[in-house]
C-alpha cells in the first residue's frame, strides 16, 4: 500500500522500486510488466496513479517476486515499504507403490454350467463391438475399416485377469461386462472353442524379463487363454522378428508381418492378430467380372466383383439403419451381413453408421433370418482387407489411458509398478470367389432379370458367428 501525502499536487506520482539482497534498485511500471515477456502482471490498484493510493498489484506472483518493495517519490522520499515473500507450492508426494490388499487370486466362477454367463457375454461383445465402430469411425471417417471385436476383446480380457481396483473396473466399463463378471474367462475359453476351425486367433502377452509375473496369472493365462506369456529380447530388431514369426505361425501365414522393431525398455505388450478365410454357400458364377464402383466423392473406378445372375439369399430394407441388408451364409457356421446405404454419399453411409448399436443389429439379425431367401442379381466386390488397428489411440478413446501411465496390475506383476507400453490388433478379411483370381477383364453389363444387390459404393460389413453367436469382424469398404 502506498498514500500519497496529500499536500503534494495530483500528478505527482510515486514510484515503485525493487531491491534486490545486494541493495540495487529496478524500476518497475505498472501496466508495462515486470518480466521479459512483457506480461503485464504489475498495475495501479485503482487503475491510474491520479488517485491519492497509489498501491500497486501483482497478478499471479511467483516465487522470483519475493523481495523488499519501496514507494517513493521523484525526490527519494520513501512513502512505504513493504517485504513481500511468495512460498513455492509444494507438489504432493505421490504415494509409494503397493499391491498390498490386491494380491489375491481373481474370484473363481461358481456359475460354470449357468447359460447366463454366455449369454452376458454375448451382449458385452455385441455392445463393445458397435462402441469400438463409433471410436474408430472418429479417427478413420471416410477410409476403410476392419476390426475384430471378438479378438480385441479377447486382448483386454487377458489383461483383465491381472487387473486389480480402479484398474479393473475401468477395463470392465470398456468392455461393457456387468461388475466383477466371474465368469467372463471361462467364457471366453468356451467362446474361443467354438471358434476353433473357423477363425484363426492368437493372443499374448510379451513382457520385459526383468518382470516376474505371478503365479496365478500364468496358470489363468495358460488355463483360459492356452497361452504363456513370453519374455522380449535385448534387441529391439530380434523382437519384432520373434513377434512376427509367432504371429505368422498362428494366422497360418495370413498376417506376416506386425512391427518393424520395438523398444529394448518396453515393459508389457499386448499383441492380437485374427484371420478368418470364408466360402460362399451359394457360390458365384466363375470368370472375371467388373464393374463400376462409386467412392464418397462421386469419382468411380473399374473393380473386380463376384457376380451371380441368379443369387438365393434373403434381403431386406431395415429401417432403423436406413440400408439395404443382404445375409450371405458362409461356411464355418458364419454370415457375413452387407449393409448398403442408400446411396454413395459420405452423409447417407454417416446416417447408416450413426444408426449402428446393439439392439439395431439384433433387430436387423432377426429380420433377415426371419425373411426367406429369394433369387436375386448380386453384385459385390471381391474383398480382401488386411488393416491394423490404433490400439494406443482407441484404448485412450475407452477411457484406458491409465493402462499406459500407472495401471493397478498387482495380479501380474506384484513386486513394483508396471505399465503398459503398446498394443497391437491386425486383422485380414478375404472373401473370394473360389479358384478365381484377379486380372485384367472388360466391364460387364449384367442383366436385370431379377430384383439386384448391387454394393457397388460404400457399405458397411459385419462378419457374425452364428455358432459362437458374437460378431467376429466389423468394418466398412469405401475402397474396394
Amino acid at each position: 500500500m502506498c498514500m500519497r501525502p496529500a499536500h503534494l499536487q495530483s500528478d505527482t506520482y510515486a514510484q515503485w522500486y525493487k531491491v534486490s539482497p545486494d541493495g540495487n534498485t529496478s524500476l518497475l511500471r505498472p501496466s508495462d510488466g515486470m518480466e521479459e515477456d512483457g506480461a503485464n502482471r504489475v498495475e495501479w490498484v485503482f487503475g491510474s496513479p491520479g488517485n491519492n493510493d497509489q498501491s500497486i498489484t501483482i497478478k499471479d506472483p511467483v516465487v522470483g517476486d519475493s523481495g523488499l518493495y519501496r514507494c517513493e517519490s521523484v525526490n527519494g522520499s520513501i512513502f512505504s515499504a513493504i517485504q513481500l515473500i511468495v512460498e513455492g507450492i509444494v507438489a504432493p508426494t505421490a504415494a509409494p507403490h503397493s499391491c498390498a490388499g490386491f494380491l489375491s487370486a481373481g474370484e473363481p466362477c461358481l456359475d460354470t454350467d449357468n447359460r447366463s454367463g454366455r449369454a452376458i457375454l454375448k451382449e458385452s461383445l455385441a455392445e463393445f463391438s458397435t462402441s469400438l465402430y463409433h471410436h474408430l469411425q472418429q479417427l478413420s471417417p471416410s477410409g476403410n475399416l476392419l476390426y475384430s471385436p471378438i479378438s480385441i476383446g479377447s486382448l483386454l480380457t487377458h489383461l483383465l485377469l491381472g487387473a486389480r481396483g480402479a484398474t479393473r473396473g475401468k477395463l470392465e466399463n470398456a468392455l461393457r461386462l456387468p461388475r466383477e463378471f466371474h465368469c467372463v474367462h471361462l467364457q471366453m475359453a468356451r467362446m474361443r472353442n467354438d471358434l476353433h476351425g473357423s477363425l484363426n486367433m492368437a493372443s499374448q502377452i510379451f513382457h520385459n524379463p526383468n518382470l516376474t509375473l505371478t503365479k496365478s496369472f500364468l496358470n489363468q493365462t495358460l488355463k483360459f487363454y492356452s497361452s504363456q506369456p513370453a519374455p522380449l529380447l535385448a534387441d529391439g530388431l530380434a523382437n519384432a522378428r520373434m513377434i512376427n514369426s509367432w504371429v505368422s505361425q498362428h494366422t497360418q501365414n495370413t498376417i506376416t508381418h506386425l512391427l518393424d522393431t520395438l523398444d529394448p525398455d518396453t515393459q508389457l505388450l499386448l499383441l492380437n492378430a485374427v484371420a478368418f478365410r470364408g466360402r460362399w454357400k451359394t457360390k458365384f458364377e466363375s470368370g472375371n467380372q467388373t464393374a463400376v464402383f462409386t467412392k464418397l466423392n462421386g469419382d468411380t473406378e473399374t473393380v473386380p466383383v463376384l457376380y451371380s445372375s441368379q443369387h438365393s439369399a434373403s434381403n431386406k430394407y431395415i429401417p432403423e439403419l436406413k440400408a439395404q441388408v443382404m445375409l450371405f451364409p458362409l461356411t464355418g457356421q458364419t454370415s457375413l451381413y452387407i449393409l448398403l446405404p442408400r446411396t454413395h454419399s459420405l452423409s447417407d453411409l454417416q446416417q447408416l453408421e450413426e444408426g449402428l448399436s446393439d439392439r439395431s443389429l439384433a433387430l436387423m439379425m432377426e429380420a433377415l433370418r426371419s425373411s426367406p431367401p429369394e433369387i436375386i442379381e448380386v453384385t459385390l466386390p471381391k474383398i480382401r482387407l488386411d488393416l491394423q488397428t490404433d490400439m494406443s489411440t482407441l484404448l485412450r478413446k475407452l477411457d484406458l489411458s491409465e493402462l499406459f501411465e500407472g495401471p493397478n496390475l498387482c495380479g501380474l506383476h506384484a513386486e513394483g509398478p508396471v505399465r503398459l507400453d503398446g498394443a497391437r490388433h491386425q486383422a485380414f478379411l478375404a472373401l473370394t470367389e473360389e479358384g478365381v483370381e484377379a486380372g485384367a477383364a472388360t466391364a460387364t453389363i449384367f442383366s436385370r432379370s431379377f430384383p439386384a444387390f448391387s454394393a457397388t459404393r460404400p457399405f458397411v460389413l459385419l462378419l457374425w458367428s452364428d455358432k459362437a453367436n458374437m460378431p467376429l469382424f466389423m468394418g466398412r469398404v469405401t475402397q474396394p
